[in-house]
């Protein structure tokens, strides 16, 4: 299958919707949890293996 041009800019253009969307969402999340949210997060990854497991839980959440 060729690619064109066109599919390159549709490409970059998707990415940058999508990361301006994580951004607006990781923005909106800080306001409404702020500082509790950032001490239940800093309390679950206290240490490499508890962030691990964290992290696989959140993944397996959504």
């Amino acid at each position: 299958m060729t690619y064109t041009f066109f599919d390159f800019l549709q490409l970059v253009g998707a990415l940058g919707i999508f990361i301006f969307g994580m951004k607006i969402f990781s923005d909106g999340l800080q306001k409404v949890a702020g500082s509790k949210l950032r001490s239940i997060l800093k309390g679950m990854t206290t240490n490499r293996f508890r962030g691990i497991l964290t992290g696989i839980g959140a993944t397996t959440i959504t």
